[in-house]
């Protein structure tokens, strides 16, 4: 299967609160949205792996007072161009540098979640010379969804069968669309991880917009081929925000639940220290992994308490 628009699966979307946009940035199309005063600070909002703009639908709302608030779908999500054989944190990187420059044309704090914190990641290192302004890591699974990290486990043992799971029952590009029989097959304990429960008729929204082909390519360790987490952090060049929120490693099974350990978490830390920059790490073990998500309020009050001190 082919590059495939929004307008080949138009069927699968629904409205929002904000009014979406697209921007042509070559290989793709950029879908977004931007809500706030032009003439505030740029915030740009970047989600998690398998996750659409519209997670940060409550919290947009309550930043877009303070900032003009930029949220996009990186591409293989939501409304954003698919791009099969085409997942490599370098391309999801590259994205957002040029959305930066044809969209935002200033400098911005970039705010990644999860796999979006990884791509917050890579922009502290690699975008173009005053661009970023500071990067907010929500969560990121730093070394941890790598296949062979240089500190702590790597995806193998935390979502990587969930990733195989999807790729095997849904296909790239949702080319098989098995979902009973993805429900069936999830692990008793991975349950709400992988799929949902037993009685969902349907997938998940945040699922029928996304490209199963972009986690498998963190499972397989392709997206990382060029782009290992230590040499990024060592180029890393805004001050950065790291908050690590609940995670356990599961006495049973041994897969770690969360974004990632502890040590992963301050070796991180450590490294963009080493790199010259201020990095303020943040523990909040009793928060989602998507805590702009759970907890718009909670989450907006420590990225604005932060950004502050940034002035």
């Amino acid at each position: 299967m082919g590059i495939s628009e929004a307008a080949d699966r138009a069927e699968i979307f629904v409205e929002h609160a904000f009014s979406e946009r697209t921007v042509d940035l070559g290989e793709i199309r950029m879908n977004y949205v931007v809500e706030g005063d032009p003439e505030a600070p740029a915030l740009l909002l970047v989600p998690g792996g398998a996750d659409s703009w519209w997670t940060y639908e409550e919290a947009i709302g309550l930043l877009a007072s303070q900032f003009q608030v930029f949220a996009v779908d990186t591409r293989g999500q939501g409304r954003t161009t698919w791009t099969p054989g085409r997942y490599a944190l370098d391309n999801f990187g590259n994205d957002l540098v040029r959305f930066m420059d044809l969209v935002i044309k200033r400098p911005a704090v970039v705010a990644g979640n999860s796999v979006g914190g990884v791509m917050t990641a890579w922009l502290a290192a690699y975008a173009k010379p005053g661009q970023l302004r500071a990067a907010i890591l929500e969560d990121p699974p730093l070394f941890a969804c790598e296949v062979a990290p240089a500190y702590g486990p790597g995806v193998r043992t935390n979502l990587g069968p969930v990733f195989e799971l999807r790729s095997k029952w849904l296909g790239n590009q949702w080319s098989i669309g098995d979902w009973d029989g993805l429900v069936q097959a999830a692990p008793k304990e991975l349950p709400g991880m992988l799929a949902g429960s037993p009685q969902d008729p349907e997938p998940p929204q945040h699922l029928k917009e996304f490209d199963p082909e972009v986690t498998a390519s963190w499972a397989s360790g392709l997206a990382f081929a060029s782009s290992d987490h230590e040499t990024i952090l060592e180029q890393v060049k805004v001050p950065v925000l790291f908050t690590h929120h609940a995670h356990m490693i599961d006495p049973e099974t041994g897969l770690m639940l969360g974004a990632c350990t502890d040590l992963q978490a301050q070796n991180a830390c450590r490294i963009m220290k080493a790199a010259g920059q201020p990095v303020t790490y943040t523990s909040l073990p009793d928060a989602a992994h998507q805590m702009h998500a759970a907890d718009p309020a909670r989450y907006v009050k420590i990225v604005t308490d932060w950004i502050k001190t940034l002035e």
